[in-house]
């Protein structure tokens, strides 16, 4: 029997408090992960608030883990006590379904998200099937890594998924904590970025972390200008925008590409779609062989989420400042159990 300490809201709306449970027995290809550093991820929130029907109280958050192993299962023969890893958005899947076999494990009927339906990482300890446990880089500070494994894989993804050219003009709506790495990754693999933002402040920001050019997505002029000019959109906002002029600027074979969790239906202009040849697709995280290549990616070019650092007891105020858009770019919690 393992007790683990935790925070953990005990019905929606209501703020994290101390909780304590009972993990059971390590699966036979588990770790468990002694957790130093957690990220706060917007999903976190959503499942805070059961926003998407999701959530079982108590409910512990946290999917971008941070820690060094403790325990193996039985069947564990790919990691060692001691490593230190990161866990991500997901933490199992069947392994033996086609899209398990194919490599997309991911897209697994039976994936197990960290968080739903079981105690993520606002915790002393965490636990992960072995697949989906990631050894670190060394070459990346374990403090700041965490949002890789949820915010970089998702940006990243798509580069891989959809062969994008080290040429291509590269669209990022939204900077915030999907769209600072987009930025990072998409200038590092080579393309031509540039940022649509409405604050006068994050235009600043998206300058420094390496865009081209800044776009304000309330112009219209300034989108008029850039219409027919993009290869590729990626979409990191979660909110309704002027969606007729951000499809305007893609090029012919143009791709819009959906990170965000956009709730209100998207508008189309099938006939643009079709006489441009365009596609809009979307994709939720990544499989563990694109996460492990995301590292090495990011390990080589020395990319990291810009970060704030809270202690895990100060949980709920971090949350607040992440809900009030107040965070730059991501917030990590670390771990300060007495």
């Amino acid at each position: 029997m393992t007790r683990i300490r935790a925070w953990a809201a005990q019905a929606a709306g209501r703020p994290l408090e101390a909780y304590e449970y009972d993990a059971g027995s390590l699966g036979l290809t588990e770790v468990e992960v002694a957790v130093a550093h957690c990220g706060i991820c917007h999903a976190d929130l959503s499942m805070l608030n059961n926003d998407w029907g999701l959530t079982r109280y108590p409910f512990v958050p946290g999917h971008e883990v941070v820690g060094r192993i403790v325990a193996l299962g039985e069947q564990v023969k790919n990691l060692r006590i001691g490593q230190c890893v990161g866990v991500g958005w997901n933490s199992g899947s069947c392994m033996y379904c086609r899209l398990c076999l194919s490599g997309n494990q991911h897209l697994c009927g039976r994936v197990q998200p960290t968080i739903v339906g079981r105690h993520g990482g606002y915790a002393e300890r965490v636990r992960a099937q072995s697949a989906w446990t990631f050894p670190l880089p060394p070459e990346l500070d374990a403090r700041s890594v965490g949002p890789l494994l949820c915010a970089g894989i998702a940006v990243f993804a798509p580069l891989v998924n959809y062969d994008v050219k080290p040429t291509a003009r590269v669209g990022i709506v939204g900077i915030g904590g999907l769209g600072h790495l987009a930025i990072k990754i998409s200038k590092a693999w080579g393309c031509e970025i540039t940022a649509f933002t409405s604050s006068d402040i994050k235009r600043e920001h998206a300058l420094r972390l390496g865009a081209h050019r800044v776009v304000s997505s309330r112009d219209p002029a300034a989108m008029q200008a850039v219409a027919g000019s993009l290869d590729v959109l990626l979409i990191t906002v979660n909110v309704a925008l002027d969606w007729r002029a951000i499809m305007a600027a893609l090029a012919p074979e143009g791709r819009a590409h959906f990170l965000g969790l956009v709730l209100d239906p998207v508008p189309l202009n099938i006939v643009d779609l079709i006489f441009g040849q365009k596609t809009v697709s979307a994709s939720p995280t990544g499989s563990p062989s694109a996460i492990a290549t995301l590292l090495d990616f990011t390990a080589r070019h020395r990319i990291l989420p810009e970060v704030e650092h809270f202690p895990m007891s100060r949980a709920n105020d971090a949350l607040k400042h992440l809900e009030a858009g107040k965070a730059r770019f991501r917030a990590v919690l670390d771990v300060d159990f007495k």
